[in-house]
């Protein structure tokens, strides 16, 4: 579970630190700027990787849980 937990630090990684390297207009990507379009597509990875977190967590598991 100790390296699952880990994941969480890749969209703090991806938006904040992405966005030196990704800091360019030129290609397009979909009608946005391309740094645009970085933070769009980190938002989305971080819906996906927090899910996976939540999904690996075993409090989450419905067996033991009560209403």
């Amino acid at each position: 579970m100790g390296y699952v937990r880990w994941l969480a630090v890749l969209p703090f990684l991806g938006i904040l630190g992405g966005v030196f390297f990704a800091n360019r207009v030129t290609p397009m990507v979909l009608g946005m700027p391309f740094l645009l379009a970085w933070i769009v597509l980190w938002i989305l990875l971080s819906a996906g990787i927090m899910a996976l977190i939540y999904r690996s967590d075993p409090a989450n598991r419905s067996e033991g849980r009560r209403p």
